[in-house]
């Protein structure tokens, strides 16, 4: 389907052609329409379908079909600060020609961030893009004016439920007008997502494009392994191939930071980013990696759902990730657009119950890689056994436990 047989505003359509879209994606084509007419959507799309622009190009056009007088008429609230830059450079490019103004806010900078965001949304904006604290620190104040408010979209709801930014949610809704437009888009619907869209959605329509399935052209392997071999079978698959852009998950902040040391000792370029470090330097980090200015990115989840680049060539998960949806979205940061990828994971023994629970999500087991010889045997893959150690074994007896 073209973007012209959606009947864009033609100023619209000059952006969507200077950045170079043609075709619309399977979620583009469902979803667009209906929220041309103001229904309520439920969408629900694997990362990397084109979910942003499904929702960004028809807002932006109804925005631009209604009277302009300096109020703001949409909202999309985020679940982090790097999902709302995405989503403001996105709208930056497909609204340059329309006039549509919007700002992203969000926490983690200086007071002098707060300062701009509060002049421009005093001043007025037409689409606000923030995360759930920074919205409420300036809803809090009495300046930002949500009375003409059309359109509410809440993206990756399912991620800001499991921060606990529920409360938060609703708050943000007591502040909106009740005549408005809603869509909601989220990988997964458990009950409590139904019981929070059935208060802030009206008689919404579902669409729904391979939820919780990988791209077919993801190649993913499982090396499963004591801890104390993760560092070195990082740096032997690094070293096997030379890669202009790899993306390693770990879970923890700690783990991010020593495998980063490690990487740069051997002469890597590499850099962490995770929540310790500040705003600008987390912006920093990322424009040298799209950049190509670093070949390697050693980050936590922070990254899973927050970034836009294209051709990544190897995501790696040095930890597994805490469910099957988080797995889906690290995986999902390679093989984008129309390009293919590879995807390994590191499985200790503590955690292969947990790979077996994504396995059965993903409805088939992820193939078993087997270690270099120099690392030595990794323990057998067995999720149903209880685990204990997360080193090899030492041929040592347990002593008998005390009575």
């Amino acid at each position: 389907m073209k973007f012209e047989d959606f009947c864009f505003d033609e100023r619209l359509l000059a952006g969507i052609h200077a950045i170079g879209y043609e075709e619309a994606t399977p979620i583009q084509a469902q979803a667009i329409p209906p929220i041309l007419e103001g229904k309520d959507i439920i969408g629900s799309a694997q990362t990397g379908t084109g979910k942003t622009a499904a929702f960004l190009l028809p807002v932006i056009d109804l925005i631009m079909r209604s009277e302009h007088n300096g109020s703001t008429r949409g909202l999309i609230v985020v679940p982090t600060r790097e999902l709302a830059v995405q989503i403001d450079q996105q709208m930056e490019g497909l609204s340059y020609f329309t006039g549509v103004s919007s700002i992203a806010v969000f926490g983690g900078g200086d007071g002098s961030s707060f300062s701009r965001e509060k002049t421009a949304l005093t001043s007025g904006v037409d689409l606000i893009i923030g995360t759930p604290g920074r919205l409420i620190a300036h809803l809090n104040m009495g300046y930002v004016k949500l009375d003409q408010l059309t359109h509410l979209i809440l993206d990756e709801a399912d991620r800001m439920l499991d921060m606990g930014f529920h409360d938060d949610l609703m708050k943000i809704v007591s502040y909106l007008p009740e005549k408005r437009q809603n869509l909601l888009f989220s990988a997964t619907m458990p009950p409590k997502m139904r019981k929070m869209a059935d208060k802030v959605l009206n008689d919404p329509l579902e669409v729904k494009i391979a939820v919780s399935k990988p791209a077919e052209r993801i190649f993913q392997a499982a090396f499963v392994v004591y801890d104390t071999q993760k560092i070195a079978l990082a740096k032997y698959l690094l070293q096997a191939k030379k890669l202009q852009s790899v993306i390693i998950f770990c879970s923890t902040k700690s783990s991010a930071k020593q495998l980063n040391r490690e990487l740069k000792g051997l002469d890597f370029v590499c850099e962490e980013i995770h929540s310790d470090l500040l705003q600008s330097e987390r912006e920093d980090v990322l424009r040298d990696f799209k950049n190509r200015k670093l070949n390697i990115l050693v980050a936590t989840d922070i990254l899973s759902r927050g970034i836009d680049v294209e051709d990544i060539d190897l995501v790696v998960n040095y930890d597994v990730p805490n469910d099957g949806e988080d797995y889906i979205h690290r995986i999902g940061r390679t093989a984008r657009a129309a390009s293919t990828g590879v995807a390994f994971t590191f499985v200790n023994e503590k955690d292969q119950r947990n790979f077996l629970e994504i396995e059965e999500l993903l409805g088939s087991p992820v193939p078993k890689a087997k270690l270099p010889a120099e690392l030595g045997e990794g323990p057998s893959y067995e999720p149903g056994k209880r685990r204990r150690s997360g080193r090899p074994p030492t041929g040592r007896k347990r002593k008998p436990r005390k009575k």
